[in-house]
């Protein structure tokens, strides 16, 4: 597990949109906690907790893991020993982002935008070249996988969200940290994990996001199934399990059943 839950009040003027991206988090990471809330007018005064800290997936050996299943990018250096985690935008239901294997076959900056036949007689072009109404922002790390790759945004409010034909978006800033960090060659592998178990100091700990993509019958049953598999269903607290399960807003949350004192 990486970092820690902060919390903030919230002050006259702030938006869920705006907090998320202070705060390095997708829009779906605040509005999914906060459902309850206009997003662009949450109620000034209200103490909230900020979702930064996240059960990391396993990275099967690879260096940048995409986990559609909770719209974030993981990138691993060190061996594995240090990792930076960055929220992402993917494809719309129609046009799902696939899982796979793949590889940063080019780096590009400012780069030009291949229309998909689909939408050229929108825009009135193939080839959008760079500039203020490029989707693909100044950067793009092109994967082997047709023209789709890891890219910036036009509108960053998309992070966080269902908004591309494909490809992976990321805020400017930080597609613009993580392009020198990434060379040619990066192993790179898309998952969809919306469920993640995790431990720290003993504690299991269990974090379930809203399944985007439908891929999952029955997101208890999923849930139960993990747990049975990795021998921890006789260690968690079933309530508590129930309870993520419900909320489904991606928090980590302790799980671990509480061992009862024994009395004298």
């Amino acid at each position: 597990m990486v970092g820690t839950p902060e919390h903030y009040v919230i002050k006259k003027g702030d938006t869920l949109l705006d907090l998320a991206r202070n705060y390095g988090l997708g829009y779906n990471d605040l509005g999914v906690m906060y459902r309850q809330w206009d997003p662009f007018l949450p109620p000034a005064g209200a103490e909230i907790t900020i979702p930064t800290q996240w059960i990391v997936p396993n990275n099967r050996g690879y260096q940048l893991v995409v986990n559609t299943g909770e719209m974030r990018l993981y990138y691993y250096v060190n061996n594995a020993s240090q990792v930076y985690t960055f929220p992402i935008g993917m494809g719309v239901l129609d046009f799902k982002t696939p899982s796979g294997a793949f590889r940063v076959i080019e780096k590009k900056v400012n780069p030009a935008w291949h229309i998909p036949k689909s939408l050229q007689a929108k825009y009135g072009m193939s080839v959008m070249p760079p500039g203020p109404d490029n989707p693909l922002g100044e950067y793009k790390l092109t994967l082997s996988w047709g023209d789709y790759g890891i890219h910036g945004t036009h509108m960053p409010w998309g992070v966080g969200r269902l908004v591309s034909h494909g490809c992976t978006r990321m805020y400017p800033e930080h597609i613009k940290k993580l392009f020198p960090l990434v060379p040619k060659g990066t192993s790179v592998i898309y998952i969809y994990e919306p469920v993640k178990i995790g431990f720290l100091h003993d504690r299991i700990f269990l974090s379930v996001h809203e399944d985007v993509y439908f891929k999952i019958r029955s997101m208890l049953l999923h849930v139960l199934n993990m747990l049975e598999n990795r021998g921890l269903l006789d260690q968690v607290d079933m309530r508590r399990v129930l309870k993520v399960v419900e909320e489904q807003n991606g928090m980590p949350v302790e799980v671990t059943k509480k061992t009862e004192g024994v009395g004298s």
